[in-house]
């Protein structure tokens, strides 16, 4: 943050409904927030992000188009009340988070912060060493037209992203899309698949229709997009598990809102449809029936989940591949969301009020230490990749080698022919074995061992880098080279 020039700042955690009412966000996020009133009964919120204070911040300081642009960051506690809090420090109702903000005189120069935020992005993440992907997103709540998302690959997320194996197309689930393909009439259809949703009032019924390969009758939620659902139907309930159930307990005339993959061209109000529904469960013949009545609205969309193998849209010859990630990063441009309703206005170089152009920029450090502590995780414990392990080196010593560790631990960090290294003595007065079972579950990179080797005139430590295989006995002139060496190693065989 500091190479982008930007200011550190530290933010209350305590924020006013007055502001977020005044951005329009305080109801559409309204059951993620930990509200409270004080003695004065102001209403008061734990802030789950910070874009309405800081944005109150720099309109009382920024006057004219030479105060910008700025860019202020804070590493924080955030708040949210979590319906699921999960694994740990992945999904949690109180997290730290890196936030980046940024002003920008127009839009050209906010998208130039823009490119020159996801560069340092990409920077940190490369080297911190951990295979990474970067996705095309949709802002969501926050707002804006732009933004991507920093993703790492892992059987503990609960997202999935896109990815082309033939082009650089990567795409979060929310705004991924297949290939268009040709349109398939009802005669040419082996299945018609049908997910059926209720609106949280419970008094609207949503039928997703879409071509299926596995025959025809009703679909499970994962076979929908229930991100495309939601945005064409924000009442939509997906919650709830089983909505046949009140389909049943509702008395008709029931609101039906059919939603049609694009792919399907259905002849409407002609009875060849019901006739697809042979062996089809009662609920979907009343659906199907309800399609070619012509008396409920139906809305082209793309319904159905994206599957690994469907077509790219950004190349003819590729497919997609679904992955599983855990998002650790965002970056949002987001133009005039927050400048113009909270009045973050700058005077130009023709003296006139102008609104200033936005970004937001997040990196969840909670959650990224988590993500990685799974990721590199093994039977015997943590693996950390030394960008971020508590220490790089540690120095595990026998009873009897107290004198001789220290020595060597002063050579490792005083080597004039290595790199600093931030390196541990464990002068515990413990059994060597003890100790070097905690250096593997606390996940050190690399392990130096005064043990039995070194007794006598052997002078021999052994070093240790179970992510590498190296176990080897070195001299002790030699034990700061080697080790950074292996430090080396790792780094470029992680990242890669």
């Amino acid at each position: 943050m500091r190479a982008l020039g930007a200011s550190k700042v530290s933010l209350s955690s305590i924020s006013s409904e007055v502001l977020w009412r005044a951005s329009g966000r305080l109801e559409s996020v309204g059951s993620e927030l930990f509200r409270v009133k004080d003695r004065n009964e102001a209403n008061l919120l734990l802030s789950p992000t910070h874009e309405e204070e800081i944005t109150t911040l720099v309109a009382s300081l920024i006057k004219s188009y030479r105060d910008l642009p700025l860019r202020l960051y804070q590493v924080s506690r955030k708040y949210r009340d979590e319906r699921r809090p999960r694994q740990g420090l992945l999904r949690a109702k109180e997290f730290v988070m890196k936030d980046l903000y940024t002003f920008d005189t127009t839009e050209h120069w906010a998208r130039v912060t823009y490119t020159e935020v996801q560069a340092a992005y990409k920077a940190f993440f490369d080297e911190l060493g951990i295979p990474y992907l970067v996705a095309e997103a949709d802002s969501g709540a926050m707002g804006g037209n732009l933004s991507h998302e920093y993703h790492f690959e892992s059987q503990q997320g609960e997202d999935k992203i896109m990815c082309c194996d033939s082009c650089n197309y990567v795409a979060n689930e929310e705004v991924a899309r297949r290939r268009p393909g040709a349109e398939a009439s009802t005669e040419s259809l082996a299945a018609l698949r049908v997910w059926l949703g209720v609106s949280k009032d419970r008094k609207t019924f949503v039928a997703a229709w879409f071509p299926g390969t596995d025959g025809g009758g009703s679909a499970s939620k994962d076979e929908v997009n229930l991100h495309a659902l939601k945005a064409a139907e924000p009442t939509l309930d997906t919650a709830v598990e089983d909505p046949s159930r009140l389909w049943r307990e509702f008395t008709k005339p029931r609101k039906i809102i059919h939603l049609l993959d694009p792919r399907l061209r259905l002849p409407q109000g002609e009875s060849r449809l019901l006739e697809t529904s042979n062996g089809a469960s009662g609920l979907v013949k009343s659906l199907r029936a309800s399609l070619t009545s012509n008396s409920t609205r139906t809305t082209p969309l793309e319904v159905s989940s994206i599957r690994t193998g469907d077509a790219c849209p950004m190349c003819n010859e590729g497919s997609l591949l679904v992955r599983q990630v855990v998002e650790v990063g965002h970056t949002f441009h987001l133009g005039h969301r927050y400048s113009k309703p909270l009045s973050a206005r700058y005077k130009n170089e023709a003296n006139a009020n102008t609104d200033c152009e936005m970004g937001c920029h997040g990196i969840g450090v909670s959650r990224l230490v988590g993500a990685v502590a799974g990721i590199m995780a093994d039977d015997k414990g943590l693996n950390w990749p030394p960008g971020i392990a508590p220490f790089e080196v540690v120095v595990v010593r026998g009873k009897e080698n107290a004198e001789d560790a220290e020595k060597l631990y002063d050579g490792i960090i005083g080597s004039a022919h290595t790199p600093a290294l931030d390196v541990v003595l464990d002068d515990r007065d413990r059994t060597i074995a003890y100790k070097l079972k905690d250096a593997d579950q606390i996940g050190y990179p690399v392990i130096v061992v005064l043990g039995k080797t070194w007794a006598g005139k052997r002078k021999k430590a052994e070093i240790q880098c179970r992510r590498l295989g190296v176990i080897e006995l070195i001299g002790e002139d030699e034990v700061a080279e080697r080790v950074a060496e292996c430090l080396r190693r790792l780094k470029s065989s992680v990242s890669s």
